[in-house]
């Protein structure tokens, strides 16, 4: 597992992309961007670029941790 570069969920932009979403989770690039095609994922689809909204990122982390973010 990669190590994260963000410290604190104060350090995220408010919309994330799947680059973002896999160094947040310390997970390949390739990783983050199946993850982003999961059912359940909170997507935003804007044209054809895909993004995460920070507040559904973090609830989405916290529902699949036990509230551990």
């Amino acid at each position: 597992m990669k190590l994260s570069e963000y410290k604190s969920y104060d350090d995220l932009p408010l919309f994330l992309n799947a680059e973002m979403v896999a160094k947040v989770l310390g997970v390949s690039p390739s990783s983050g961007y199946e993850l982003m095609h999961e059912d359940g994922f909170p997507v935003l689809r804007v044209g054809s670029r895909m993004v995460v909204p920070k507040d559904a990122f973090i609830r989405w982390v916290e529902s699949h941790t036990g509230g551990v973010g």
